[in-house]
This record gives structure tokens, sequence and C-alpha cells, in this order.
């Protein structure tokens, strides 16, 4: 018994024997949590049978034993660093706090919504270089990650130390949680590139499918070949998958089902001219006798990229222009300034311009940027006749956005070894185009976006800052905090 009592045993209280430190029994565990805790465990845990049921997959409520061990039973030491001191105490707080952070960051971009920076003035005027975009991800339903071991914080590659920010196994087959309505004409969506599956690096716009079709039509029989021996210009090739791809934003034009075509620069849907959005821009040409004043141009909203320093001396024209886009407001304005000297044309009536190169590529249709034959949207669940001169319209859909082995051979379309002239689709597609119709690559050059490449919608408009002004001139862009960031969907 002495023996016992100088290790530190009371036989009165055996609780207190330090050789059951951690090997306490459950009531004794549940007896000590605190009210506070409980109720923050209930809240959690109601949270998470919600996720559950919205996710539809019961086998992930096994995860709650986790939360219980977090909260209440504490079986895995969670906090076993708040027992030291020091450094190793302060620098686990730090941790603890910062993965908490990330994870609430992941659940809430991946199933609520996210930020989003506009790059590119192909939806201007209806949202501007500069706008930093709130996108919803409930309106339709988000996409349950594909890729889900990813850092929340970056698209694809992690800052500074520019690797890839994700893992590409265990890639997830593509799962749409319940939203709150279809896309609808005139919803500006926010969805992963098409043909961002294969990236050259160093050359990212024009993309890798692009850069291969101008290298064919220069005489260079292995595109992807050449882009290998020539790191240096095109850098490394590499895959993303769906969710990791960069993040494009256009306004959704043609839905699954209908037939489209465009002909000069009218979008006709089902046989019917559609309107176009209140601010929609195309470029004109501008003669003028002189150099405009760039307060001019900052007074009416055209941007230096896309006025230029001074205008061009065009051989062909045989005068010297501006290339600008313009709303008809814009155009308007233009008009009564003394420097221009002669009528406004559309760039794509000029002839200055060759406007070829339109989706699909490869194919000899004569389709250009303000003419496209009509051609059907894909719809799932619908059988589309397949033949040789519609092939190439809807090839990458069978063969790279549903997973389907397409071959030709001897003037036979064979899909996963079978021949066969029908197709049934499994996913929706959508044709999305920009406002600034001259200067936006949309559907008209890379085709369909495939349902699985759809992110959500634009609400608001976080803030906006003008990269062209000084902070005190103008820089932050005041007016635009909390503007619409979906202007004209109601009006289609």
């Amino acid at each position: 018994m002495t023996e016992n009592r100088n290790r530190g045993f009371d036989p009165a209280n055996p609780k207190a024997d330090p050789s059951r430190k951690g090997m306490k029994t459950l009531r004794e565990r549940i007896s000590e949590i605190k009210t506070t805790r409980w109720i923050r465990f209930g809240i959690v845990s109601v949270l998470f049978f919600l996720w559950v049921i919205w996710m539809g997959n019961p086998w992930l409520a096994i995860f709650w034993l986790l939360l219980l061990d977090i909260y209440i039973t504490a079986y895995i030491p969670w906090t076993w660093w708040k027992n030291k001191k020091g450094a190793t105490r302060t620098v686990m707080g730090w941790v603890d706090a910062i993965i908490y952070a990330l994870v609430l960051v992941y659940f809430i971009f991946a199933f609520i919504g996210q930020n989003y920076k506009i790059p590119s003035s192909s939806l201007e005027k209806s949202l501007l270089v500069g706008d930093y975009l709130w996108v919803n991800k409930t309106i339709y339903g988000p996409r349950v990650p594909q890729t889900p071991l990813h850092f929340p914080l970056a698209q694809h590659t992690l800052p500074i130390l520019n690797t890839k920010s994700y893992i590409e196994n265990p890639q997830l087959d593509y799962h749409r949680l319940p939203g709150l309505r279809e896309i609808k004409r005139g919803d500006i969506v926010v969805f992963n590139y098409p043909q961002g599956d294969t990236v050259a690096l160093r050359i990212q716009n024009p993309d890798y499918y692009q850069i291969s079709y101008d290298l064919r039509r220069n005489g260079i029989e292995n595109p992807r070949q050449y882009m290998e021996q020539n790191k240096s210009v095109f850098g490394d090739i590499v895959w993303r998958p769906v969710d990791r791809r960069e993040n494009y934003v256009k306004r959704a034009i043609g839905l699954p089902g209908e037939r489209l075509r465009i002909a000069g620069d009218t979008v006709f849907i089902n046989g019917v001219a559609i309107a176009e959005p209140e601010n929609v821009q195309y470029n004109y040409i501008i003669p003028v006798s002189g150099t405009i004043p760039e307060e001019k141009w900052q007074e009416i909203g055209v941007r230096a990229d896309d006025h230029g320093a001074a205008p061009v001396s065009g051989d062909m024209a045989g005068f010297r222009f501006y290339d600008v886009p313009l709303t008809k407001e814009m155009k308007r304005i233009v008009e009564t300034w003394p420097e221009v000297n002669g009528p406004l044309r559309k760039e794509s009536e000029s002839g200055f311009y060759d406007l070829s190169g339109m989706f699909p590529l490869g194919a000899d249709y004569g389709w250009t940027r303000p003419d496209m034959g009509e051609f059907w949207i894909p719809k799932r669940g619908s059988t589309l006749h397949l033949t040789l001169e519609n092939l190439p319209i809807y090839e990458r859909a069978v063969r790279v956005y549903e997973g389907n082995d397409l071959k030709v051979v001897d003037g036979k379309i064979y899909i996963n070894g079978e021949q066969t002239d029908y197709y049934t689709f499994k996913l929706d597609y959508y044709w999305m185009m920009g406002d600034n119709r001259d200067r936006s690559a949309d559907s008209r050059y890379w085709g369909f976006v495939p349902e699985d490449h759809i992110v959500g919608s634009p609400m608001f408009v976080i803030a906006s800052f003008d990269e062209e002004r000084g902070l005190f001139d103008g820089k932050i862009r005041w007016n635009r905090i909390l503007h619409d960031a979906n202007p004209d969907s109601d009006k289609w």
C-alpha cells in the first residue's frame, strides 16, 4: 500500500490513478462535456445531416462519428497541443485555426458560392474588367467536387510555388445537387472552359487546340510533338480535370434541344430572331482625321486596351481609323466627335479582317463570326442522327465530354466499336456568347458547354477596380458595389 501511495495512488479516489489518464470511460467523458459544447455539437450535427440529405448519399452519415469524437468522446487526441507550453502551443493554435478556416472555405466554395474576377472585356458593358463577383452555385445546383483533393483558394495553380493546387486522383463521377432552377436564356453563367482540358502552360490564349490547328495549317503534321520539342515557347503540356479548368463567364444564348443559327450578327433560335442584351457591343471602324484624346474615350467608357493609343493606318482601308467596340448609345456619341470624318461601319462588314476560324475547327462549313449555319444543340436523352456532314459539330461532345471511343472507318461511324448512325446524349449542352460580340472568345470559336462544366451564376459585384486609373482618379468604382451581376437576364 505504501508503494502505491508513493506512486500517487489513492484508494479513496481511484479515478485519480495516473495510470488511468487517457483511459476514461465513455460515461466519464460525456459527463465532463460543457453545455455550450453540446449546443455547438447539436448545431453542427443538424447542419451535417441536412448536407447528407442534400447530397442524397446516406453513406456519408458515417462521418458523423468523426464529429462525435471531435466534440464529445475525444478518443482521438485532437487537442493534444493544448496541454503543451511555449512555441508548440502557439504554432499549433494557428495551425488549428487555419485548418478550420480552410475546411469552412472548402465547403462554402464547393457548395454555396465563391468569388470570381472579370479578367477580360467579353461581357462589357454588362460586367466590367476588374469586377469582383460573388458567384451563386446553389441556383443551378452545386456540383459535387469531381476533384475532391484540392486547395480551396486556388483554381488549378498554387501562387508563388507555381505547382498544381490539386491531386488528380481520386476523380469522382459528375453529380449535381438539386438547385433552385434551370439555366434560362439571358443568364450570365460561370463555367469551366470546355477546351481547358489540355493546356500549353506558357501560352493559354489561344488555347492548345487553336495552337494545334494553326500549326497544322502551317504544315506541321504532329503539333503536340512540335510543342513538346519547343518547351521554351509553349511550356509543358498538361491535362486538367473538369472542375480545375479555367473559369469563363458568358451569357447563355442557346439552350438544350434548340436549333441555332447566326446571320448578319443576329442570333436565331428555332428560326426566330432573339433580342440582344441592352448594352451589346460590336466593333466599329471609325475613320478619323487625327488622334482622339484619351479623355473622350474615358468619358464613354472605352478602355485603353480597346481603342489603342492612336489610330491605325490601314493599307486596305486607305485611311486612318480606330477599331473600337461600341454600344448603340456610345456609337451615337462618337459620331458627333469632330475628329470623325466619315460614317462608322461594323468591323464584320468592313472586309478588313479575316472572320474565319470558327467552330468546329477544321471543318469546311464556310462559317464566319457573324454568319453560322443552323445546327442543333444537344439535349440529354435526345437521339441525333449522325452523318459525316454533321459529325464535326458533335464529335468532341461524343468523344471527349461523354467519354466514347469514336472513329470513322471507310466512311462509317463507329462508337465504342459498333457501327451506328445514331447517338443519344447523356448531358445537356449550352451555347454561350459574350455581350462584347467582336471581342469575345465564346461558343462561336469552341462550341458547346456541357452541363458538367457549369459552375453557377454571378449574383452581385463585391468590388470593382478600374485597372487603368489611379487610386485617387476613380480606380474604385463605388457605384458598382453590390451592383446586379446578372443584368438583362429577365428581359429575354
